[in-house]
């Protein structure tokens, strides 16, 4: 194998691992703001503040 096809190869291998964990990262990202609120809730009835917050189940899908 040249060393011309083994770089664009390698190139094309990073390409496709980037672009396909975008997903997951956003699920990742969204995960952790919802169990970042749910914690901020939690807190906020032991401490008896009020609970105003938005609703998040509707959060865009990118």
């Amino acid at each position: 194998m040249s060393m011309k096809s083994f770089l664009l190869l390698s190139i094309a291998a990073a390409a496709t691992m980037l672009f396909s964990s975008c997903n997951t990262m956003i699920g990742l990202g969204r995960d952790l703001r919802m169990g970042g609120e749910g914690l901020e809730n939690s807190a906020n009835k032991a401490t008896g503040k009020s609970t105003t917050t938005a609703d998040t189940s509707g959060a865009p899908v990118y």
